[in-house]
């Protein structure tokens, strides 16, 4: 409503502090904190969370409770994925426990519609043959949101044609539809998006269809759109966004349509894209570049669903390898990996265009944004 104070937020990045071949810094010490002004769009530091290796991406339950991150680590044969409580009034992470992800590279994670699932992929590094190479994991949650043993595990098979990045199955991100029926897989080695049935009350999962993407797409992350029918996946590989129509009843997941990311112009150059996310009112999509260091951003037709790219926008760093929206809605916090900061975004609520904020937040190796807004403070 016009005049209502936005709600006091937090903002937790999850920082790169052990080296990896495929960063070019680890300049970052574990899950730093902030108090995220909404008036203003400014940040103050609430601390850091340390203990904690390469926490490379977050995820908040759906009632701000706990944050869960992945711990991305070469060389392990299994990633981790552990639990902090929030303490609402400082910031401050505690540490709950931990579970394995069964599997190498932990990339991605998030929960299912009730919090009382989180499911993690693992990216996957070294021989198929390496144990236990699960590509999607299933933890079930307490209701203090600590994780328990698996209900459900499952490796994917296969290759791609890009040899150095397609050599075997990379999954590189999850998510629940909707109505908490279905998981979806983004496999980056295999140009295919995976879906599962899933089972809520038991935490089960069964391969149910897939999707198969131009050769050579390389599937990252994905959204749904918040009214139509209708989903989006970021190819890393090509560049390219695909628009998807989605059908509910029966988890089935169709291509529209591709569009690159980059105008005509910019498309000679080594470019990477990253992150895409969804305006609330469903009528912006944007997503990140690496290498051209821009935010990309996308009109969606409202009769068709499909994603028409607009513009791009200098990221305000190098290497933009995430973003998120805040939860009101007026700026978006871009994780520039290479620069060590995080540039703020107004988003016009007329167009969804970007304005580039005056204030940069300063952390070491930032690899993902996730914010949490204080209850009862709206």
């Amino acid at each position: 409503m016009p005049g209502t104070m936005p709600p006091k937020m937090l903002m937790y990045v999850g920082c790169c502090n052990r080296p990896l071949p495929y960063f070019a810094t680890a300049n970052g010490k574990g899950i730093a904190a902030f108090w995220f002004d909404a008036a203003t769009g400014t940040a103050t530091s609430a601390g850091i969370t340390t203990g904690i290796d390469n926490p490379t991406f977050l995820a908040i339950d759906p009632d701000g409770r706990t944050v869960n991150a992945t711990s991305e680590v070469l060389g392990w044969n299994e990633g981790t994925a552990t639990a902090y409580a929030i303490d609402h009034a400082t910031g401050d992470l505690s540490y709950l426990n931990k579970q394995s992800t069964r599997g190498s590279i932990a990339a991605h994670m998030c929960l299912d519609r009730t919090g009382r699932f989180l499911m993690a992929v693992n990216y996957g590094d070294g021989p198929m043959t390496q144990r236990p190479n699960s590509a999607i994991v299933v933890l079930p949650r307490g209701h203090d949101g600590e994780l328990a043993a698996p209900s459900a595990e499952a490796t994917h098979d296969g290759q791609g044609t890009d040899p150095a990045r397609q050599d075997r199955p990379h999954a590189h991100s999850v998510n629940v539809t909707p109505d908490n029926r279905f998981l979806v897989v983004c496999d980056l080695g295999i140009d295919r998006l995976i879906i599962y049935r899933f089972d809520a009350s038991t935490g089960a999962i069964d391969r149910h269809r897939e999707t198969r993407l131009p050769s050579g797409s390389g599937p990252r992350h994905f959204v749904f759109h918040p009214s139509l029918p209708c989903a989006y996946v970021v190819n890393e590989l090509n560049s390219t966004v695909a628009s998807l129509s989605f059908d509910a009843s029966d988890g089935r997941l169709d291509v529209l349509g591709m569009t690159p990311t980059l105008p005509d112009t910019a498309r000679s150059g080594p470019n990477y894209c990253s992150e895409i996310r969804i305006s609330a009112d469903g009528r912006t999509l944007y997503v990140a570049n690496r290498g051209h260091d821009s935010i990309a951003r996308f009109a969606i037709d409202p009769a068709t669903g499909v994603a028409a790219l607009v513009d791009t926008l200098p990221c305000g760093g190098r290497t933009p390898r995430h973003f998120a929206i805040d939860p009101s809605g007026r700026y978006l916090a871009v994780a520039n990996q290479d620069s060590d900061t995080i540039a703020v975004f107004a988003i016009d609520p007329a167009d969804g265009s970007l304005r580039l904020m005056p204030k940069v937040i300063r952390t070491g190796t930032p690899t993902c944004v996730a914010f949490v807004a204080v209850p009862g403070t709206s």
